[in-house]
Parts: C-alpha cells; structure tokens; sequence
C-alpha cells in the first residue's frame, strides 16, 4: 500500500546513489520509453493528422511554455521549503531545496519523486514520523489546490449541460472532491486517537499526520507561502500546456477544459510516478485532453512539446540535484 511504499522511500540511502554511467542509463531508458509512447500515441491519433499538425506549428508560443515552466518549478520550491519549516522543522536552505525539487522531477530514481523528497527531509534532520507527514503531505498539498479548481470546473461545466466531457469525466470531481474534503476536516481533529498506534490505527494516522501538515500550512499565517507557491506552481505548468496547445491549434484552448482535463490526466502525481512519470504522462494526458473536447492529435503534440519543457530541459537540473543529495549523504 501507499504507506509501505513511503516506508520504503524512507530507507532508500543507496536509492538515490549512482555512477554517472547509471544516470546515463536511467536516461536513456526514459527517453526510449517516452519515444516509444509518442510513436504508438502518434499511431492511435492517426500519422497524417499528426503530420498537418506540424507543417502548421507556431513556435513563438515555446518561449511563452519556457517561462512559464520557469516559473512553475521557482513555486515548488518556496512550497517545498514551507512543508520543510511546518511545525518547526526548520528553515530549509534554498539551494538544498531546489536540488531536492529539481531531482525529484527528473528520471533519475526508479521509485519516483518522493523517494528523493524522504532523503531531503531526513537529512534536513527531521525524524521518520515528520519525513513520513511531509512527504505524503507534500502531494497531499498539491491537490489541496488542483482537485478544488477541477471541482468547481466540473459543476460549472454540469450546471450548462454540455456533454463534452461526459458526466462520467465532471461528476466525479464534482462529487469526490467536496466529500473527501469534509472526510478529512472531520478526521484529522481525531488524529490523537490513532497516531502511535498499531496495525490499520497506525496506518490511518499516518494519513492523517500528513493531512495536519496541510492544515498547518492554510490555517497559520506563516505558512500561507506554502500553498501560494503550489498554486505558482500549476498556474505555470498549466500555462507551459496551455502554450504548447497554442502552437498546433492556432486558437486558444478553453481554459474550464484544459484544467479538467490536465487535473485528469495527473490523477498521480508526477513525483509518486517512476523515472519522473517518463511514458505515463505521454500516454495519459493527450488521452484525458481528448476526452475534454481537444483534438487527439494536437494533444499529442502539446503533451510531447510540454514534457520537453517540464521534464526534459530541467534534467540537467535534476543531475546537478542529484549530486548536490549524493554529497549530502557522505
């Protein structure tokens, strides 16, 4: 289950330490994976119209995806630093911070992103139980923000009666969301009665530790750069898609769709994912785009041109990262 696997991510010392020649590895193997996913999502859209969408691009928009994802990547890590100081846990050095950032989105760890998340924060000097809330709470907090914006999309786009995306897309957001948001209120006031337990007690207080570290984080004033920078961070990723969709379909995708159907397509999130989500994202998102109303093919090329900004260009970031945790570790 989730909480094993974070247990896991805990104790992953050697997880993170590699050669040069492995990285290279890692690398390459992503890169044939996420190749290999665009031919076969090309085959499904149909080549030809994969084609017209080419001969018809519009670079200019790249510069736009750029900085965008320029600024998505600056949000994480003011949010990654705030998870890190949440109950005093200490002020988290930029640099330490932006390498753990960089690291944890790059292909360089099989067990994704929060395998890289636990050994920053461990050596951070916090203790297991707080490396446990922060790494789940860090993901927790980045649908604290996300799944709340494709909610109140989904009830907006129910309430006018379209039918694409089908009521089997919108009412689970519109549904889920608002449920599972008053579960976690109501829970997490009863945290007491199962953190330092054993057996399913345990498990569910671990859940809810991580689902206090959010409420620290929206409840106290100090904190609030935290979720600030998490919305920083989807504004611009989001814009960085909204931009690459810009340079195949020479219009502007209808932003109520886009966000349902990027919120879909990231039903994980890209640091829980292997090899920084290399081939998931490709496949899943062109998919959960289609679904919304946008042509497969220029969702294909969009996603392809999107993951070269937010995860291909940053993974010489993500090398220097890398090195930077490794020196930490010796």
């Amino acid at each position: 289950d989730i909480l094993s696997t974070v247990g896991r991510w805990m104790r992953v010392k050697t997880s993170i330490e590699r050669t040069r020649a492995e990285s290279a590895v890692f690398m390459l193997g992503s890169a044939c994976i996420a190749v290999g996913t665009l031919i076969a999502m090309a085959w499904v859209a149909g080549f030809d119209r994969i084609l017209d969408r080419l001969t018809a691009i519009d670079p200019v928009w790249f510069a736009v995806a750029f900085g965008a994802e320029i600024l998505a990547y600056l949000g994480y890590v003011v949010s990654y630093r705030e998870v890190a100081r949440v109950e005093d846990g200490g002020t988290m050095a930029h640099l330490d911070a932006a390498a753990a950032v960089a690291a944890g989105f790059g292909p360089f760890v099989a067990r994704g992103g929060f395998a890289v998340d636990a050994h920053a924060f461990k050596r951070h000097g916090l203790s297991d139980a707080d490396v446990r809330a922060r790494v789940m709470g860090l993901g927790a907090l980045e649908y604290a923000l996300l799944a709340p914006a494709a909610c109140v999309v989904a009830i907006q786009l129910l309430a006018e009666g379209v039918h694409k995306p089908s009521p089997g897309l919108t009412l689970p957001w519109a549904i889920a969301v608002p449920l599972g948001f008053v579960g976690a209120v109501i829970a997490v006031e009863r945290r007491d009665k199962f953190v330092g337990k054993k057996g399913w007690r345990g498990v569910i207080g671990h859940c809810l530790e991580s689902i206090y570290v959010l409420k620290c984080l929206f409840t106290r004033p100090k904190h609030l750069i935290g979720p600030l920078g998490t919305a920083i961070y989807w504004f611009g990723d989001i814009v960085c898609l909204w931009a690459c969709l810009r340079a195949f379909t020479h219009g502007s995708p209808d932003i109520p769709i886009l966000l349902l159907g990027y919120a879909t397509g990231y039903a994980l999130s890209r640091r829980t994912l292997p090899f920084g989500g290399a081939g998931a994202v490709e496949a899943l998102l062109p998919f959960a785009l289609s679904w919304c109303g946008i042509e497969l093919g220029a969702a294909v090329l969009a996603v392809f041109s999107y993951r070269i900004f937010n995860f291909w260009l940053p993974t010489l970031p993500a090398a220097f990262g890398m090195r930077r945790l490794q020196a930490s570790s010796t």
